[in-house]
C-alpha cells in the first residue's frame, strides 16, 4: 500500500481533524534473505533490521514513530483518558516487594505520586528511603532499581541500577545504618541474584560474560563471592563451564550458589528458562575455599522447582509425575531423591514456592490462578492459612529466626498492601502502604469459563461497570499471554484499566493453556507442538465473550505483550474476523530469528531449537511474521517497541509492522510506537507507563467507535 493512501486511510480510520497533518509511515526497504531449513526455504523480507547499525535503522524508527504519534495523539479520548489515567496511577502507592532482616523491614514500594519505586526501610517505627533511582535521572534518561536484597542481619544492602530500561544492571552495596553507599561496583549484574552469607559478610552473585546486545549476552555467566571490602576484579569464580569436570552443563544454563541461614550446606542451582532446575549441595566452607565436591540432588528431568534447607534437611517441591507439586525431603549432604520422604502430598493445588519461618514452612499455593497460602508446622501437618479474598500473592518473605511471614496481596479491585501473617495464620494490614482514595465501588468483576475446541474449560475474569447491558455492543479488551508456565494474569489491582472501564469497556484476562494456572500439564498443553492451543483458547473466550452478549467483533479487542505476541499475532492471523483491534506490547513475532538476539539461546526449552526439526517446526508455527498474508483484511494493530529492550529485540515489532502495513487490505491502521528511553517495561517509569496505557486505550476506542 502507498503511503499517501495508507496516511488517508488512517486519517479516516481515527476520525482525526481533516487538517491534521500526519505523515505517512515509511515504507521499509526490502532486502529478501532467504534460509533453508530441513528442506523447506523461508524468506525474510526485512532481515537488515536484525542489525541497529544499518544506517536505515534509526530513521525508520523515528519515522514510524513518527506516525505513530501523529495518528495518537489526535484521538478524540486521548487526553480524557490520560488524565483519569494519571489521577488512577498518582494517588495510589504501589508496594513490590518486602524483606524482613534483623530488626529492620525493607520494603520496595512507588510512593503516591512518586515517578517510580523507591527502597525504604523501617526501623523503630520510622521509615527512611535508602534509595530513590529518581534523583539519578536526567532530562533525558531515567535510572531504575533492578533488584536488591538485604543482609540476613539488615545491616548491609546489595542492590543494581541501569538506565533506561536497560536492566544492564551495576551492583552497589550500601551500609544500612549510615545510608552510605560503598565504594565497589560490579558490572554485568542483570541476573546477580545474591545470596548472603549468614554473617553478612560477603554474598555469591550472578555475572554475566557476554557482550550487550549479542547473542552471547546471556550465554556462559559465572558464580563469584565478594567479600565486603574487598576488590570485585579480585572475587574468585566459583563455578563456570569447565570449571569443575564434575558439574557439566550447557552454556544457556546460568549458575548460582546459595547460602543459608540455618544450614552448614550451600546450593548450587543450575537455571534456564524452565521453572525446573538443577541442584546440587556442598559443605558451605568447602565451596568458599574453592574445594566443593558437589553432590547431586536434583536433575531437570526431576523437574524440582523450588527448595529449602533447615540444618540436614533438604526440601525440594517437585512436579515430577506429579504435574501440580509435592514437597519432598531428603539429606543436604548426601541428597537422594529416590528415597526422599514425601511431607506434602499432591492435591488440587499448583505449589509454588516454599520459604522458613520459626514456625514452620510457609507454602505459595494457587488453584487456577487465585492464590492460597498453607504452613507445614513442626508436627507435620499443613494448615490453610485464610486469605480475605480472591487474589494474588505479589510476594511472601519469612526469617528462619521469626514466627510468621510478610505478604504483599492484591485483587482485581483490592489495591496491593502488604499484610502480615501471625504464627496462628491470623492476617493483618500493616498500614505501610496508604490506602488509596479511589472509589471501586461501581465496578464488579466476574470469572468465567470458555470451552475451547478441544472441550477443555479456559477460565477468564471480567471487570467492568456494574449495569452492563449485554447487547453486543460495549467495547472488550481482553489480554492473554500463555507461556513459560507462567500463570500472568492472576487477580491484580486493575488501577489505570479503571479508566478503560470508565468508557464502558469489558476490560479481561484469559489464562490460555502454555500459562501455569493448572500446573505442570497446563504448561505442556499449550507449548511446543501443542502451542496452537493458546492463541486457540483465547479466540475460545472471545466468542464466548461474543456469545453471551459482553460484545462483538465490531467491538472486540485483544492484547498482550512479550511472548503474548505470539498469541496475539497468530490469534489475528487465524481469525481477523473476530477483532476490531490487537495490541502488542513488546511483542516477540520472529521467533524464528532467535538467534540474531541476546535473549534467543536461553529460550530453546521453553520454543524449541531451530537446528532440530521438531524444533524447526514448532517455532515456525509461532512465527506470527512469517505468516502474514498479503490482501488480507486485518483488524487495526498498534505494536510498540523499546529500543533498550534486553528480552525482545525491537526488530520483532518493527518487522511485523512493515509486513501488516504492506500486506493489510482493511484500510485499518497498523502503527508502531517507539520509546526511546524504555526497554521491556521493567524499569518504565510511571510516566512512560500512563503515557502507554493512553495511547493504548484510545487507540481501542477509536477503533469501536467509540
Amino acid at each position: 500500500m502507498k503511503p499517501a493512501i495508507y496516511g488517508a486511510l488512517l486519517l479516516l480510520a481515527t476520525c482525526a481533524a481533516a487538517a491534521a497533518d500526519i505523515p505517512p509511515a515509511p515504507v521499509a526497504r526490502v532486502e529478501a534473505v532467504t534460509d533453508t531449513y530441513f528442506g523447506e526455504t523461508i524468506t525474510d523480507r526485512y532481515r537488515w533490521m536484525e542489525n541497529d547499525k544499518d544506517p536505515d535503522w534509526l530513521p525508520f524508527l523515528k519515522q514510524q514513530n513518527a506516525h505513530a504519534r501523529a495518528v495518537l495523539d489526535v484521538l478524540p479520548k486521548r487526553e480524557e483518558l490520560l488524565k483519569r489515567i494519571q489521577q488512577l496511577s498518582g494517588d495510589i502507592a504501589s508496594p513490590s516487594d518486602v524483606q524482613k532482616a534483623g530488626a529492620r523491614l525493607f520494603y520496595l514500594q512507588r510512593p503516591v505520586g512518586s515517578n517510580n519505586f523507591k527502597l525504604f526501610v523501617r526501623e523503630g517505627g520510622k521509615d527512611r528511603v535508602l534509595v530513590d533511582p529518581t534523583k539519578l535521572d536526567t532530562k533525558t534518561s531515567h535510572v531504575s532499581l533492578d533488584w536488591w536484597r538485604a543482609s540476613p542481619d539488615g545491616s548491609k544492602l546489595v542492590y543494581g541500577l541501569s538506565r533506561d530500561g536497560s536492566e544492564d544492571s551495576v551492583l552497589h552495596i550500601m551500609d544500612v545504618r549510615s545510608g552510605t553507599v560503598l565504594k565497589e561496583r560490579i558490572p554485568d549484574t542483570q541476573a546477580g541474584d545474591p545470596s548472603w552469607l549468614a554473617d553478612s559478610s560477603g554474598f555469591f552473585y550472578n555475572q554475566l560474560t557476554g557482550k550487550v546486545n549479542t547473542p552471547e549476552r546471556y550465554l556462559d555467566s559465572q558464580v563469584r563471592f565478594h567479600k565486603l571490602g574487598g576488590d570485585p576484579a579480585r572475587d574468585p569464580v566459583l563455578m563456570k563451564r569447565g570449571l569443575d569436570a564434575a558439574i557439566q552443563y550447557d552454556k544457556i544454563q546460568a549458575p548460582y550458589v546459595i547460602a543459608s541461614t540455618q544450614s552448614d550446606v550451600a546450593v548450587l542451582l543450575l537455571a534456564d528458562v524452565r521453572k525446573e532446575k538443577r541442584l546440587y549441595t556442598a559443605p558451605l566452607q568447602d565451596v568458599l575455599r574453592g574445594k566443593a565436591k558437589w553432590r547431586q540432588a536434583a536433575d531437570f528431568a526431576d523437574e524440582v522447582t523450588d527448595f529449602n534447607l533447615q540444618g540436614d534437611d533438604l526440601y525440594l517441591l517437585s512436579n515430577r509425575q506429579h504435574p501440580r507439586g509435592r514437597l519432598l525431603k531428603t539429606s543436604a549432604s548426601a541428597p537422594s531423591l529416590a528415597s526422599a520422604q514425601e511431607v506434602v502430598p499432591e492435591s488440587t493445588l499448583v505449589l509454588q514456592g516454599v520459604t522458613r519461618a520459626r514456625d514452620g514452612l510457609y507454602i505459595r499455593a494457587m488453584d487456577g490462578g487465585i492464590s492460597r497460602l498453607q504452613r507445614l508446622g513442626a508436627d507435620g501437618k499443613v494448615a490453610d492459612i485464610a486469605l480475605p479474598f480472591d487474589g494474588t500473592l505479589r510476594a511472601l518473605d519469612t526469617d528462619g529466626n521469626t514466627p510468621g511471614a510478610l505478604i504483599i496481596f492484591t485483587g482485581w479491585l483490592q489495591p496491593a498492601a502488604i499484610w502480615s501473617v501471625s504464627a496462628d495464620g491470623k492476617l493483618a494490614d500493616t498500614g505501610i502502604t496508604p490506602k488509596p482514595s479511589i472509589n471501586v465501588s461501581a465496578y464488579t468483576t466476574e470469572r468465567r469459563f470458555a470451552t475451547a475446541k478441544d472441550g477443555t474449560q479456559i477460565p477468564y475474569s471480567l471487570i467492568y461497570k456494574k449495569g452492563l447491558k449485554l447487547d453486543g455492543k460495549n467495547p472488550a479488551f481482553i489480554s492473554a499471554y500463555g507461556s513459560y508456565g507462567s500463570a500472568a494474569y492472576t487477580p491484580a489491582f486493575a488501577n489505570r484499566l479503571l479508566a478503560l472501564v470508565d468508557q464502558g469497556a469489558v476490560v479481561g484476562y484469559a489464562n490460555v493453556r502454555g500459562g501455569g494456572e493448572f500446573g505442570r500439564e497446563w504448561h505442556r498443553a499449550g507449548q511446543l507442538e501443542n502451542k496452537p492451543n493458546t492463541w486457540r483458547d483465547l479466540i475460545a473466550v472471545c466468542e464466548d465473550m461474543q456469545a453471551k452478549g459482553y460484545t462483538s467483533p465490531a467491538y472486540q479487542a485483544i492484547g498482550g505483550r512479550s511472548a503474548g505476541g505470539i498469541t496475539m499475532g497468530r490469534a489475528l492471523e487465524e481469525r481477523p474476523d473476530l477483532f476490531a483491534a490487537v495490541v502488542s506490547g513488546v511483542g516477540w513475532h520472529n521467533p524464528l530469528r532467535y538467534v540474531a538476539e541476546q535473549n534467543g539461546y536461553g529460550e530453546e526449552p521453553e520454543w524449541g531449537a531451530i537446528a532440530d526439526p521438531a524444533g524447526f517446526k514448532a517455532l515456525k508455527s509461532i512465527d506470527s511474521y512469517q505468516q502474514v498474508v498479503d490482501g488480507t483484511k486485518y483488524p487495526a494493530v498498534l505494536l510498540t517497541t523499546g529500543v533498550t529492550d534486553p528480552r525482545v529485540a525491537p526488530f520483532h515489532p518493527a518487522k511485523m509492522a512493515a509486513r501488516l502495513q504492506t500486506a493489510t487490505a482493511s484500510g485499518k491502521p497498523v502503527l508502531l510506537r517507539v520509546d526511546f528511553d524504555a526497554g521491556h517495561g521493567m524499569g518504565s517509569t510511571r510516566a512512560q507507563q500512563d503515557a502507554e496505557a493512553a495511547d493504548t486505550y484510545a487507540f481501542i476506542l477509536s477503533q469501536v467507535g467509540k
